[in-house]
């Protein structure tokens, strides 16, 4: 009973920092000061046209739920399970439909993009703006707060019609969304949009949805896989 009480404080704790590392480069992201602030943010949706940026909304999500999980459980068990059976579901569909999935896309997409040609994804003028740490705290430290995740907490994931469902209903709201920014602002979330022609532009948007939907299926085998040995080891 201690040890299992000690690793659940250890997880809280994680669950903690992790979420306090979310709202600071979350605030820190839009604390940007607005004088040098590049010009595509301060047209039509600001930061709310970013992919990353709104990654960034849905890890700090995750993790204030997953902190108040946490909270009810150590200090008033007696509504832990009125709790968990409402918030959990929610917790672990974020995490498994939104948050693994776009994650991972936002940083393998960033970071490829910016190998083969930064202008398309990160112009060099961002430097300027930008500092570096909050690069890397938008499109790198992304991935080991998703792997800190994995190994902690065992989120249930969805009947996989579902949670796939619920990731191209994401991905074609965002889709509808940046291109009503195209409509209505007159320019592209990201330069690459606007250097493809029309059907270029389509395969490259339906080739980054099925990327989003593989690693929805990765997240779900790293989960079974990951806890499946647990449980096995525990037997």
């Amino acid at each position: 009973m201690a040890l299992a009480l000690r690793g659940q404080r250890a997880v809280a704790l994680l669950h903690f920092l992790c979420f306090l590392w979310a709202v600071f480069a979350l605030s820190q992201n839009l604390g940007v000061p607005r004088s040098v602030r590049k010009e595509q943010d301060k047209t039509y949706a600001g930061q709310w046209k970013y992919l990353t940026f709104l990654n960034q909304v849905l890890q700090t999500i995750l993790y204030a739920l997953c902190s108040l999980i946490d909270v009810v459980a150590l200090c008033i068990p007696s509504k832990e399970k009125r709790v968990s059976y409402v918030v959990v579901p929610i917790r672990d569909f974020i995490f498994s439909a939104f948050v693994f999935p776009v994650g991972l896309f936002v940083a393998v997409a960033f970071w490829g993009l910016y190998a083969y040609d930064r202008e398309l994804i990160y112009p060099a003028e961002l430097d300027a703006i930008n500092p570096s740490w909050l690069n890397h705290s938008m499109h790198t430290t992304i991935l080991p707060l998703l792997v800190v995740e994995l190994v902690i907490c065992a989120h249930k994931y969805p009947r996989r019609m579902t949670g796939i469902l619920g990731l191209c209903a994401f991905a074609a709201v965002y889709l509808m969304w940046i291109f009503w920014v195209h409509h209505v602002g007159g320019i592209w979330a990201y330069p690459i949009l606007g250097v493809l022609g029309p059907c270029e532009k389509a395969i490259f948007l339906i080739c980054a949805v099925c990327v989003m939907i593989t690693f929805y299926f990765l997240g779900e085998q790293l989960t079974k896989w990951l806890w499946a040995k647990r449980r096995k080891k525990c037997t």
